[in-house]
């Protein structure tokens, strides 16, 4: 990476030789007529995070930024000009049937030993990092019932149990009016089921049911699972009340603090880093989410493999069009061949909904610099880090293998968080360029800026300032250890993350892709 500043003068950042524009890093962008130190001068005004030519660029020729061509010039391109979106012809998508396979796989990283954190064993074999009451449902229709009961118990029994961290209500509107034995059905219904075994709900959850609903409670928490102690009381049906409202809430919480009780007797215990399963995702994002957060994120994600631990990197979306530079990574052809199958899987859903990839990219994330969906998966799959990915896991199945792993899902914050918490993330990590307040019940959020200048105005709603590469105040390296030890601290309670504080969080969302009927 080559950073032309001083703190005062014009500064862009060029990732690789082979790149004919480079990101504009002043708060507020450059003037016309700036002067950079290597000589380059702007003919227009360029915006922060957003991209200046480095050289003439003639039309038809190809636009670079990470070393890879992100679109081709629909006009002549000056040098010192601002690069719009307009001015560029989006690339086709890599075809799925010549992709490099393993053919690039790194070494196996140095062992890194001796690192761990205070965790809650669960009887499957699990970790936690929280201890929290997990209620599942089966179906939206007791949804309201559930939340009244949810404020009674957080108001009123939770302050008995101070060893219990909270109590969370996995609502979703699934369950019936759906064709629940549709070709995709399955993909609900496990995500549904694994949400419930998350390590952080204690490996299991009690379970509100209407009674006819489609999806039936033994589908939900213990169709196939021997893990789970079936002498425990798990399940309430609503239709089973005799004298109606009240009734169903006192029965919840009844319910609840049979189970309250158990898990107040749990405590934290040294655990290796190794059971760490750390979820990864990006929001909001902008031109610096590729410089600064999702690279400081893969040096750490590389750390975590090192000690043993299980990574997750998602969203379809934003790796189909750098997929080519992930499958010959693939530690062999079956994971390659995963990793495909899973693009080959998105391309049909996308082309069944008559949905363009080019969508994908927002109006904020242009305007934070972002022309295109190829640019942003090149910013986006840099969380990967270096080392050879080790397995993928299909949407809503649960992670069963540490290193770094594939987490297939769509690039929607929500449904992305949802199914990483399906798959078995007991903390997760969220870099934003744009900025925005998400944050999930069942998992500490550790929430990364991609600039200084959002750190500095959501002070207490983001916890790590990546801006620090841009500016020079920090190294790759020095945030990558950083990200390391505080997600060890958070995962240990040590620290809260301030969407923990805020008791921030949004919806589960299903990605259902059956129809209804």
């Amino acid at each position: 990476m080559q950073l032309i500043q001083h703190q005062d003068s014009p500064r862009y950042i060029r990732l690789n030789e082979a790149d004919n524009v480079a990101v504009v890093v002043n708060d507020g962008g450059v003037p016309s007529g700036a002067r950079f130190e290597d000589g380059l001068v702007t003919v227009e005004n360029v915006p922060q995070s957003h991209k200046v030519a480095l050289v003439d660029i003639p039309e038809g020729e190809p636009v670079r930024r990470y070393g890879q061509i992100i679109g081709y010039a629909l006009e002549p391109l000056r040098q010192g000009s601002w690069v719009k979106e307009t001015q560029l012809k989006m690339p086709s998508a890599p075809p799925l049937d010549s992709l490099p396979r393993a053919n690039a796989v790194p070494d196996k990283l140095d062992p890194l030993e001796g690192y761990t954190f205070e965790g809650y064993r669960n009887a499957d074999g699990t970790v936690g990092t929280r201890n929290i009451l997990g209620i599942s449902t089966t179906v939206q229709c007791v949804t309201g019932v559930l939340e009244h009961a949810v404020k009674r118990i957080r108001d009123e029994l939770l302050p008995k149990y101070p060893n219990v961290d909270d109590v969370v209500a996995l609502t979703h509107s699934y369950g019936c009016g759906v064709a629940i034995n549709a070709r995709d059905a399955y993909i609900p219904i496990r995500t549904v089921r694994n949400l419930a075994r998350n390590p952080n709900l204690g490996g299991e959850a009690l379970v509100i049911s209407l009674g006819c609903e489609k999806l039936q409670a033994e589908q939900v928490m213990h169709e196939g699972d021997p893990s789970v102690d079936l002498r425990d009381p798990w399940l309430y049906r609503l239709q089973e009340s005799n004298t109606g409202f009240g009734e169903m809430i006192e029965q919840i919480m009844a319910l609840a603090e049979t189970r309250l009780k158990k898990l107040d007797l749990r405590r934290r215990e040294t655990v290796p880093a190794s059971e760490l399963v750390l979820g990864m995702q990006c929001g909001g994002s902008d031109a610096f989410s590729g410089i600064t957060a999702n690279p400081a994120l893969g040096y750490a994600s590389d750390l975590l493999v090192r000690a043993g631990a299980t990574v997750m990197f998602s969203e379809n979306t934003e790796v189909r069009d750098a997929v080519y530079m992930l499958t010959a990574r693939a530690e062999s052809t079956e994971v390659a061949d995963a990793l495909i199958a899973e693009m080959d899987w998105y391309d049909q859903y996308l082309e069944r909904g008559a949905a363009d990839r080019s969508a994908n990219t927002t109006p904020g994330n242009k305007k934070g610099g972002l022309s295109n969906i190829v640019e942003k998966s090149l910013g986006s799959i840099v969380k990967s880090g270096s080392g050879a990915i080790n397995g993928v896991v299909g949407p809503g199945e649960r992670v069963d293998r540490k290193g770094l792993i594939f987490c297939a899902t769509p690039a929607s914050d929500f449904v992305c968080g949802t199914l990483q918490l399906a798959a078995g993330m007991n903390l997760h990590v969220f870099t934003t360029g744009r900025g925005t307040p998400y944050g999930l019940a069942m998992a500490p959020v550790v929430k990364v800026a991609t600039r200084t200048e959002l750190a500095e105005r959501w002070p207490d709603l983001i916890d790590i300032d990546a801006g620090r590469i841009a500016s020079g105040r920090a190294t790759l390296e020095e945030l990558g250890w950083e990200l390391f030890h505080y997600y060890l601290d958070v995962a240990s309670g040590r620290k809260k993350t301030w969407a923990e504080q805020h008791r921030l969080h949004n919806d589960i969302v299903l990605f259902n892709p059956a129809p209804i009927t």
